[in-house]
C-alpha cells in the first residue's frame, strides 16, 4: 500500500476538469489498495474543511476567491496551520501537485521538499490563463512565469495530461517526464447510457431526423461558445436543420441565454447523469476552444458515441489522430467552425466510422485504470 498526497487548488464540489481528474484518479488508486489525501481550497459554499469523500481524505484551506472562484488564494490562518500539523505527522510516498500557477501549487511543492517526499507536478493546460485584457494578461503571464521558476527549483518531475501539455511546458523551459492522461470512467458511462435519466429530444420536441450538436463545459470566452452559436444559426439559415444544446455555466452564461431560440437551447449547469443523457442523443459534439489540456468533455462525448469536432489546441488530437476519427480544426474562426460542422452534418456514414474508431482508441488509452497503473509504476 502506498500513500498519495494531492495538492489541487480546485476540487469537488467545485466543478471542472482538474477537479474530476483528481477525484477519479484518487478513487482508482484507492480501489487498487492505496491511501489518498487531497489538500484543496474552500472555494465552494457549504464545503467542509475536513471530510471523507468516498474514501478520499479531503482538507480544504481557507481562501480568497478571485475571478469568480477560478483563482483561489489560500489564507495563512489557523486552518492552514492545523492542516500542516496534521499532514506533517503523516508519511507519504508521493506528492502530486496539479497545475503550476496557483500559490496552492507552490505550497505543495514546498511541503514535499520540507518533508523529503518525492514530488511530481502535472500540467493540465496548453496556454496562459487569460483575463481578456492586455494589461491584465501581461501581469498574469509575468506572475505565472515567476511562480513556475520557483517551482522548478524544488520539483524536478513534470508531467502532462496530454502530449500537448508537455509541448506547452517547453514554453517555460521544462522537459516533461511523460504523460498521465486525463481519462474517463467507461463503466459509469455505459451504465448511464443503458438507463438514461431523461430524453432531451423529447423534452424539447426535436424531430428524430434533425442533427443535434452539443457543447458541455464551462461557458467561457476562450471555449469559443459564442462562435459555435453563430455557426449553428448560420447553418439553419442555409437550410441545415440542426439543434445546438449547451450545458454549463460560466462568464458567458447570460450571453448564451440571450441567444437561445428554438434551435439554440441553453440548459445551464446539469449533473453528470444528465450530461450522459444529453450526449446519448447527440450526433456531433463541438468544442471550438482556444486552450485545453485533454478535455474531459471530448472524452465523454467520444464514449457516448458522438462524432467530435474540436480544435488542435490541446490533447484532443491525441484521441482524434487523423481525419478518419474526427475533425481537428486549425483555428476557431467562425468560417472554420461552420464549414467543419456543415461537412460533418452532410456525411453521416463518415461520422459513424469515426465514432467506432475513436471509441476503440479511447478504451485503449484513456481510462482511469491505465492512468492509475502508470502513476503507480512511478
Amino acid at each position: 500500500m502506498k500513500r498519495y498526497l494531492f495538492f489541487s487548488a480546485q476540487f469537488l464540489p467545485h466543478m471542472g476538469g482538474v477537479e474530476n481528474y483528481t477525484y477519479h484518479l484518487s478513487r482508482k488508486l484507492i480501489e487498487k489498495g492505496n491511501k489518498v489525501t487531497v489538500v484543496t481550497s474552500m472555494n465552494t459554499e457549504g464545503a467542509k474543511a475536513c471530510e471523507d469523500m468516498d474514501g478520499i481524505q479531503v482538507y480544504r484551506l481557507s481562501c480568497l476567491n478571485l475571478l469568480d472562484g477560478r483563482y483561489p488564494i489560500m489564507k495563512f490562518d489557523g486552518i492552514y496551520r492545523k492542516v500542516n500539523r496534521i499532514l506533517s505527522g503523516k508519511r507519504f510516498d508521493l506528492v502530486i501537485v496539479n497545475t503550476r500557477f496557483y500559490l496552492h501549487s507552490l505550497h505543495g511543492v514546498l511541503f514535499a521538499r520540507r518533508h523529503h517526499c518525492r514530488c511530481i507536478l502535472i500540467e493540465h493546460g496548453t496556454g496562459h490563463l487569460t483575463l481578456h485584457q492586455p494589461a491584465a494578461d501581461f501581469l498574469e503571464n509575468l506572475f505565472e512565469h515567476s511562480i513556475t521558476a520557483v517551482e522548478k527549483l524544488f520539483c524536478r518531475e513534470f508531467y502532462g495530461v496530454s502530449e500537448a501539455c508537455l509541448d506547452w511546458l517547453k514554453h517555460f523551459h521544462i522537459e516533461g517526464k511523460g504523460v498521465l492522461y486525463n481519462a474517463i470512467d467507461l463503466d459509469y458511462v455505459e451504465e448511464q447510457l443503458q438507463h438514461p435519466v431523461c430524453s432531451y429530444r423529447e423534452e424539447y420536441q426535436i424531430p428524430g431526423d434533425a442533427v443535434v450538436i452539443s457543447f458541455t463545459g464551462r461557458l467561457l470566452k476562450e471555449k469559443g461558445i459564442l462562435t459555435l452559436i453563430q455557426a449553428v444559426e448560420n447553418m439553419n439559415k442555409n437550410g441545415h436543420e440542426t439543434y445546438l444544446l449547451i450545458a454549463g455555466d460560466g462568464d458567458e452564461e447570460q450571453a448564451v441565454r440571450s441567444a437561445a431560440n428554438e434551435h439554440i437551447i441553453a440548459l445551464g449547469r446539469i449533473t453528470a447523469d444528465h450530461v450522459i443523457a444529453l450526449l446519448r442523443e447527440t450526433d456531433i459534439f463541438c468544442l471550438p476552444s482556444d486552450s485545453e489540456g485533454m478535455p474531459t468533455s471530448v472524452l465523454e462525448a467520444a464514449a457516448c458515441g458522438n462524432y467530435v469536432v474540436t480544435t488542435k489546441r490541446g490533447g484532443a488530437k491525441e484521441l482524434l489522430i487523423n481525419e478518419e476519427y474526427g475533425m481537428v480544426l486549425d483555428d476557431n474562426r467562425l468560417e472554420t467552425v461552420q464549414r467543419a460542422l456543415e461537412r460533418a452534418v452532410e456525411a453521416p456514414e463518415k461520422r459513424e466510422e469515426g465514432v467506432a474508431l475513436t471509441l476503440a482508441r479511447l478504451r485503449e488509452l484513456f481510462t482511469w485504470d491505465r492512468v492509475a497503473e502508470r502513476l503507480m509504476e512511478l
